[in-house]
């Protein structure tokens, strides 16, 4: 083999290599909002068809506004952690606050674990600027015609800063939700707790899978022993703006009565 024919094919190695990172770069930078119909039992019917837009592990990333424009009439809207990371400057982070509060709907907040790496008081400041509540192993209650849904958000599981035994657990009225940003905290749960659904985020899908296999768990619905989780493959990425096999997503979930 002479030294052109070797050029060449390490030419076409860089330039395959090349295209491949573009690929990987263009899928990072999708907005895809996905329509999940979860059935609950006993939920109420003040309730069947509720809609929850989920979006979680932003990081660096500007929401898009074309995106939310295809969010079609959420009545509530669950950031589900990781709002931020290090590096990233509070103006974005107040610009995706505000794209997310001109859907005109009541906004919630539940910590991720980068959530920590930057200055609390100023995303606590940020967070009570656009009304967003705060769940910090706190709950939040929607009453609509007598009857009551209530959303459980968790503190960050990843760092165990989650509790799991709220005295609400015990309530026998109304359906509970729990959003947490870590999906380990499902290891905690079980029929007693009578928490049909659950929805986190944090794995990313695994961001980067190859042959169908990531370092972490993929995004989608799973039935599990105490009832439904569903894991978001999450809006943005870290370090790398990089995706492959786990595209990006936000989730428009519709509660129907069985």
């Amino acid at each position: 083999m002479n030294l052109a024919t070797v050029m060449i094919e390490l030419a076409a190695v860089i330039v395959l290599g090349f295209l491949f990172l573009v690929f990987m770069f263009i899928e990072a930078k999708q907005s895809n909002v996905k329509n999940i119909k979860v059935p609950i039992k006993e939920l109420p019917t003040a309730f069947n068809d509720f809609r929850l837009y989920f979006i979680s592990d932003i990081h660096r990333r500007r929401i898009s506004s074309a995106m939310l424009r295809r969010v079609s009439n959420p009545d509530l809207v669950v950031i589900g952690g990781d709002l931020t990371e290090e590096g990233v400057p509070f103006e974005r982070v107040s610009d995706n606050l505000a794209k997310l509060k001109q859907l005109g709907r009541p906004m919630l907040f539940v910590w991720g674990n980068h959530d920590l790496q930057v200055d609390p008081y100023e995303l606590r400041a940020l967070l009570n600027k656009y009304e967003v509540g705060i769940l910090t192993n706190d709950s939040y209650e929607v009453v609509k015609e007598g009857e009551r849904l209530t959303i459980l958000g968790v503190h960050d599981a990843t760092t165990n800063l989650d509790v799991v035994s709220l005295p609400l657990l015990s309530a026998k009225e109304g359906v509970r939700i729990l959003i947490s940003h870590n999906p380990i905290v499902c290891d905690k749960l079980d029929k007693s707790h009578r928490i049909p659904l659950v929805v986190s985020g944090h794995t990313h899908g695994g961001q980067i899978r190859l042959f169908g296999w990531g370092i972490r768990e993929k995004g989608g619905v799973q039935e599990m022993d105490f009832g439904t989780r569903i894991i978001s493959n999450g809006y943005g990425t870290t370090r790398y703006p990089l995706r492959l096999g786990a595209p990006p997503d936000t989730l428009l979930i519709e509660l129907n009565a069985l």
